[in-house]
């Protein structure tokens, strides 16, 4: 029997000759990885073995590269891997360590629902927690902070955290919430914003995280952005990146000019509603942006322009100047998902 599929996706894998970062379709098994150059292939770029390999994230080898994991084998040989962002990060971890507890005790991989108390640091569960922070309307709430001339957008402070977790019943004391908010941090739950946060995470001060009204942090992936005095322009076109992300993940996009499918990790706003389009395998500026107020997004089943292995969970963005973008989902469960989230944005957003 073929080993059972547990999870598959798009991540970004740093190669081991040339060290250039570059998108691939991963699929998780019970015994191993396999990674391919795209989704269609029938054989495999290279394979895993999980069987005595150690997982470790975060990985934070590689400077500004958020949300990267490294899976070293028996052989001593690393392997990394980078998520669009940072609950698909956890996701994979998870599962991948429970896999590699599975070959240990000789068990059968099966997903069973735990709840773990988070009264107490030692059992407390970060990912749930960090979830409960981020509530629209009983997480902590983010906002535009100003200081030294610079507008901090969709931040909170450091005693923000921790009064946060103490009224929460999360933790005890303040003390007690310290301690859990650096374990957040190094997690990177949550991020540091400014001088003072930055220094304290570099090891300045005694303490990581900062119970303090002038250190600033932030949620990664929740729309942040320093900005300073700035010309008119660059005003309005940061006002894309004001909305709240509501759904972001990796996306087949076929190009306007060659007709050729590129991986890009796509970032989903409203409010106003853009829809933003990066490299997944590195850069922070995105590559272009789709305004998506009035605009129509419907499936497609086939396309004269993409071959029939490539038919597949397609769906099409008509803005409302009339540009066609064609985009490609991993699942029909995915492209439905993102249909239903562009057309709310389409409605709501400016």
């Amino acid at each position: 029997m073929e080993p059972k599929r547990i999870r598959e996706g798009y991540l970004v894998k740093r190669g081991s000759m040339f060290n250039t970062w570059k998108p691939m379709w991963v699929v998780l098994l019970e015994d191993g990885i396999e990674f391919y150059k795209k989704k269609s292939d029938n054989s495999p770029k290279g394979m895993i073995p999980l069987k005595g390999s150690t997982l470790t994230s975060p990985c934070q080898d590689f400077g500004k590269r958020m949300f990267v994991f490294k899976i070293t084998t028996t052989k001593q040989q690393d392997h990394f891997f980078q998520a669009a962002f940072l609950e698909e990060r956890d996701a994979w971890v998870r599962d991948i360590k429970k896999a590699i507890k599975c070959i240990e005790g000789g068990q059968k991989f099966a997903r069973k629902s735990t709840r773990r108390s988070i009264r107490l640091p030692e059992t407390v569960d970060l990912g749930a927690l960090y979830l409960s922070m981020k509530d629209t309307e009983k997480g902590i709430k983010e906002l535009n902070l100003e200081k030294d001339k610079k507008i901090f957008n969709h931040c909170f402070t450091g005693n923000c955290v921790i009064d946060w977790l103490v009224s929460n019943n999360s933790v005890r004391n303040r003390q007690e919430g310290l301690m859990i908010a650096s374990s957040l941090l190094g997690e990177g739950y949550l991020q540091p914003a400014g001088e003072l946060s930055k220094n304290a995470a570099d090891g300045i001060s005694e303490n990581p995280f900062l119970d303090n009204p002038d250190a600033f942090y932030y949620f990664p992936d929740s729309g942040f952005f320093c900005e300073e005095n700035s010309s008119d322009d660059d005003v309005i076109l940061k006002e894309e990146f004001r909305g709240v992300i509501i759904k972001q993940g990796c996306l087949l996009k076929q190009g306007h000019r060659r007709k050729n499918w590129k991986v890009r990790k796509f970032v989903l706003r409203e409010d106003p509603a853009y829809l933003h389009y990066y490299d997944p395998a590195g850069g922070e500026d995105p590559l272009g942006a789709i305004h998506l107020r009035g605009c129509v997004v419907t499936s497609v089943e086939s396309s004269s322009d993409v071959r029939k292995s490539e038919e597949e969970n397609l769906f099409e963005i008509i803005t409302a100047d009339e540009v066609h973008y064609f985009l490609q989902a991993a699942t029909p469960k995915e492209r439905t998902e993102w249909i239903k989230a562009i057309q709310v944005a389409s409605r709501t957003g400016k």
